[in-house]
């Protein structure tokens, strides 16, 4: 808005006009008049450097000069100030105003204006400034770990994203002594992989029990003295021990995951006991439901039956206790915790939260505080990101489960730890992997799947007749010549060559065809195994015979010649998934 738009004609900005009382300590807002324009044409003279000063205003040299550039055609000088209506021709001061009775006053509604205009804009550049120091603050609260290569160096809000997120049993922190196992070194008690899909539509949370028998591999490792080893793999362990044994940091977590489920973690979050305390205290306390009243004396958890709500130490007793539900072991306290941190994030996404300032400030700290990450994400503008790009999955599309298990045959009579479900595990890994919903998704989505699988209904041409180039795009390595010799060789695909390495590494394997070689496409997806999403639509190039051919990519997916690499059309049902928005009593 310009200077008349706001009441006054001098270019003055209200924002500029706030000066210190010395009276009072406070800033006010003081308007003065315009300065009399002079009554003499011709350039003006410049004013003093200070001129202004005291009147809570600055000069502005380079608006004068700007003011008194010549108009095209009239060198050397600036029209004369416009005579108002009513002036006789003959004023002696036609730039000054003729006395004639009491000024009139400015309107109420241009006096606000004012007021607020000036307000406003102190408040946003007050506000920008301690914002910007907040925040500095809250990056100081955060502690990080360099995990090296087990994770990304940064975040993309355009991609899926998968984080583990870790709650460590290590007893430090104010009255977290009492709960026993004094000197643990901070296992992975509590894990949770949670992947969050490319287009936000939905979010899986996948936890892994803590007595999964699993094979820790090799980890490089930087110790607080800033010095690197690798700490050597174990076999058949328990999974909590890939955190806190033999100095193993969160990095070692991380390739563990990766080990079991073949999902790749990019970052970490962890927290210990007091994380559960601050956060819960932080947001008011959140909301718990069992189904009969408990009196744990171990967890020291005491509940009346149906709703309740906790905070501080009883929302820490409710997620650690284990005697109370189920059949009492680890995979039953699991579900309650799934139920614990659902209730959290909707009371951390309710309009109680969200509207009320002194409750954000307080979760921000605490968050902040009991938090532990990788560098990746090591600077609060880009938790922030992920908050936000958290935020935008609804709570009836963030689904809880637990990786399919079953008993560890190895432990014979006493049933102490599990293993993975060979048989339905692989399709929840794959379903994860693949960025593939275990809830219902947007009608958009849904036609845009049945778009992308209608690429592969029509005619096939014969496999003689298909002509292909094969490029290296990720997989490893030998992968483009050994996929040529099984196209030649067990498929008849005769018109196929290797074409070496492709510019760029790509995370799928892609076939990318012309229009008019759509035909050629559908055999080649069959053979192969490709889905509808790997088959791009668009042009051909041209082999070493100089012939139009289509472009076979093979990916990080690529599992080897003749596996089919179509991933699941829709996630399998697992027992006991839950999703965010439900309200359970834990039973």
């Amino acid at each position: 808005m310009d200077a008349q738009g706001r009441g006054r004609a001098d270019n003055i900005d209200p924002a500029d006009q706030w000066v210190l009382n010395p009276s009072t300590g406070e800033y006010e807002l003081r308007l003065t008049p315009s300065a009399p324009q002079s009554a003499v044409p011709g350039p003006r003279r410049a004013a003093p450097a200070n001129a202004g000063a005291g009147r809570g205003r600055s000069a502005a040299p380079e608006r004068e000069q700007e003011r008194d550039t010549p108009l095209p055609g009239m060198p050397g000088q600036v029209p004369p100030p416009r005579r108002r209506r009513g002036v006789p021709e003959d004023d002696p001061l036609p730039g000054r105003r003729r006395s004639r009775g009491p000024e009139k006053k400015k309107s109420k509604a241009k006096k606000v204006l004012l007021w607020t205009g000036g307000t406003m804009a102190f408040v946003m550049v007050a506000a920008t400034a301690a914002g910007y120091l907040y925040l500095k603050h809250l990056e100081g609260n955060v502690q990080t770990t360099d995990v090296g290569t087990a994770g990304k160096s940064g975040f993309s809000k355009d991609e899926a994203f998968n984080i583990l997120i870790i709650g460590t049993d290590k007893r430090t922190g104010k009255g977290n002594e009492k709960y026993g196992d004094a000197g643990s070194v901070g296992h992975a008690d509590t894990t949770i992989l949670l992947h969050v899909s490319k287009d936000r539509s939905n979010a899986t949370a996948l936890s892994i029990p803590r007595d999964l028998v699993v094979d820790i591999p090799d980890c490089p490792t930087k110790l607080p003295d800033g010095t690197e080893k690798v700490i050597p793999g174990t076999q058949d362990v328990r999974f909590n021990t890939s955190l806190g044994q033999f100095e193993r940091d969160p990095g070692c977590t991380m390739r563990t995951v990766k080990e079991v489920t073949g999902i790749s973690p990019d970052h970490f979050m962890m927290a210990d006991f007091n994380a559960v305390k601050t956060l819960t205290t932080a947001v008011g306390g959140v909301e718990v439901c069992v189904a009969k009243a408990v009196n744990d004396k171990d967890s020291k958890l005491k509940l009346p039956a149906g709703k309740s709500t906790v905070e501080g130490e009883q929302a820490l007793a409710f997620v650690r206790t284990r005697h109370s539900f189920g059949n009492q072991g680890d995979l039953d306290r699991i579900k309650v915790q799934q139920q614990f941190l659902s209730s959290l994030m909707r009371k951390m996404a309710s309009s109680d939260t969200l509207s009320d300032a002194s409750k954000l400030i307080r979760l921000a700290e605490a968050a902040t505080k009991a938090l532990t990450v990788d560098t990746g994400i090591g600077n609060v503008s880009t938790l922030k990101d992920v908050a936000l790009e958290l935020k935008k999955v609804p709570t009836k599309n963030i689904t809880f489960m637990t990786v399919p298990v079953i008993d560890n045959p190895a432990d014979g009579v006493v049933r102490k730890t599990v293993i993975v479900n060979p048989v339905t595990a692989p399709q929840v890994f794959d379903s994860i992997r693949d960025d593939v919903s275990f809830t219902s998704v947007k009608q958009e989505k849904a036609k845009e799947k049945a778009a992308v699988a209608a690429r592969l209904k029509g005619p096939k041409s014969e496999a003689s007749e298909v002509r292909v180039q094969i490029m290296n795009g990720g997989a490893p390595g030998g992968s483009a010549q050994e996929t040529l010799s099984y196209l030649q060789n067990d498929e008849g695909v005769t018109k196929s060559e290797n074409a070496g390495n492709a510019p760029a590494e790509l995370a799928k394997t892609t076939l990318e065809y012309a229009p008019d070689q759509a035909d050629q496409a559908r055999r080649l997806a069959a053979i192969m195994g490709l889905s509808g999403a790997a088959l791009k639509p668009g042009k051909s190039v041209t082999n070493s015979q100089g012939l139009p051919t289509m472009t076979l990519t093979l990916g990080k997916d690529f599992k080897g010649a003749g596996v089919p690499l179509t991933g699941p059309a829709k996630a399998p049902a697992v027992e006991g998934q839950s999703t965010a928005d439900k309200v359970q009593c834990a039973k």
